[in-house]
């Protein structure tokens, strides 16, 4: 059963506010209008389209987090971290970032979202990659999302190094893999996790 729009309106408002990154589309189904209803319903409210709400949660929390790059130098949106130990980024798939003949995206794009989020996690100034260990599985298309998960799976600060893995999902489908190893500049605190030894 449809909501009067008043009732809507206010559940709408609290369903963003409860999870600021629901997809206008997730909200249509929800609520059981259309999209354009949902838009519509936003710019009554003053709601920001999606992307607008991740760069002001992105920009409010992590600008002060990462420490290896300016957050504006992550490719993609950072969603969620915790440093040295776990980052999740989403990179929207547009005509940027694709061929123009096939809509395919350019791999370069994958793996600099993959990349600069091992970057972002590691907690010191200076994060450089030394190498890396990288797997394509499918293809992604222009209009899709890429959710990016990193976790820090060995580190040793004898050696100032941290392992990282990220693994790029489109629907719950992985679409990159890749193994990070990155040179950092710092010794860490506390105990190392997983000591690298070579």
């Amino acid at each position: 059963m449809k909501l009067p729009k008043r009732q809507r309106q206010q559940k709408l408002r609290e369903t963003i506010e409860e999870m600021p990154f629901i997809t206008d589309e997730t909200l249509a189904q929800q609520f059981r209008v259309s999209i354009q209803t949902i838009r519509l319903d936003r710019m009554e409210l003053s709601i920001p389209e999606l992307r607008e709400r991740i760069k002001s949660v992105a920009t409010d929390q992590w600008n002060e987090t990462v420490k290896a790059l300016p957050i504006d130098e992550v490719i993609g949106e950072v969603i969620d971290l915790e440093l040295d130990t776990r980052a999740i980024s989403i990179l929207d798939i547009s005509p940027e970032h694709v061929f123009s003949r096939n809509h395919i995206a350019r791999g370069h794009h994958l793996f600099a979202q993959a990349n600069s989020l091992a970057v972002a996690v590691i907690n010191d100034e200076l994060a450089l990659t030394m190498k890396a260990d990288i797997k394509f599985s499918r293809q992604v298309n222009q209009g899709e999302r890429v959710v990016a998960k990193a976790n820090v799976i060995k580190s040793s600060s004898k050696h100032r190094r941290t392992k990282v893995e990220v693994i790029s999902y489109v629907d719950n489908e992985v679409v990159f893999s890749g193994v990070f190893d990155m040179y950092r500049s710092n010794e860490q605190k506390g105990e190392d996790r997983n000591e690298i030894s070579d």
